[in-house]
């Protein structure tokens, strides 16, 4: 089995420490690693030419934003599984990529996710635990959405049902997973512990705009599939859901986060 992780980067030095996350990874399939630049400075660049040898496809040049840069790298995808690691996360342990795979034995697994925890830039600090649980159709009436970056699909999902939309700029990894999970009814299989930790900040959750325009974008997902009365709350329900994981902590420390010190364990047990 060949698995296909897409990464997209601007000027995001922390791309070394994804790259690394995924090359450490222990599993018996293919890794096929994407790297779409979308015209990053020297730093950057000389981040990833450290890491060029490993990489099946590495392409530089000016895009139209994280999404058009996303459906490049799908395009270039052999992979029978699809995911993503953007810049600025990394997986939370080396065997990641061996429990997708595992998931994926099954045939009738169309795709997959798990849990995330969010941590401060610098001290690294667990900041938010996003546990997605398993999942049911009825919870994207109250917002519900998997993090995106634990989200594996069979490349065929993306053949059927489509790329990302470029109309959504901040909520079009929400309104893909819609269409497949929601509309198109796929059988999903959720993995019971973290798999990525993610920096704080990010497209969707840098500023108080972004996210009230990433709620509006995940409203308009519904609308443009006929769904305007009963998508109705998701834009009160997804703040909801945010601050649900605000409050949560996990109950163990990812492997990539026990490195480094004590200040990721405080953060757990406070």
């Amino acid at each position: 089995m060949r698995v296909s992780v897409i990464t997209v980067v601007l000027n995001d030095p922390r791309i070394g420490r994804a790259l690394d996350s995924l090359f450490s990874q222990e599993t018996d399939a293919e890794v096929e690693s994407i790297v779409i630049d979308g015209g990053s400075g020297r730093e950057t660049l000389e981040v990833i030419e450290r890491h060029r040898s490993r990489l099946a496809v590495f392409i530089s040049e000016p895009d139209g934003g994280l999404y058009d840069a996303m459906n490049k790298g799908l395009r270039y995808a052999t992979g029978d599984i699809i995911g993503f690691l953007n810049a600025d996360d990394r997986y939370a342990d080396r065997f990641v990529l061996r429990d997708v795979v595992a998931t994926f034995s099954d045939p009738t697994v169309e795709a997959c996710y798990g849990d995330a925890v969010f941590v401060t830039r610098y001290r690294e600090r667990i900041i938010r635990y996003w546990r997605a649980g398993n999942y049911r159709r009825w919870k994207y009436y109250l917002g519900w959405m998997p993090p995106h970056g634990t989200f594996f699909a069979r490349r065929h999902l993306y053949e059927r049902f489509g790329t990302f939309n470029l109309a959504y700029p901040i909520a079009a990894d929400y309104e893909l997973m819609f269409r497949f999970l929601f509309l198109g009814n796929i059988r999903v299989h959720y993995i019971p512990r973290i798999l990525l930790c993610m920096d704080a900040g990010g497209i969707s959750n840098g500023s108080l705009r972004a996210i009230l325009q990433g709620n509006r974008e995940c409203w308009q997902a519904w609308r443009q599939h006929s769904l305007t009365l009963q998508g109705l709350f998701v834009p009160l329900t997804k703040p909801l859901r945010r601050l649900g994981q605000l409050l949560r902590r996990p109950p163990t420390l990812p492997e990539a986060l026990l490195s480094t010190g004590s200040p990721r364990l405080s953060a757990v047990k406070g």
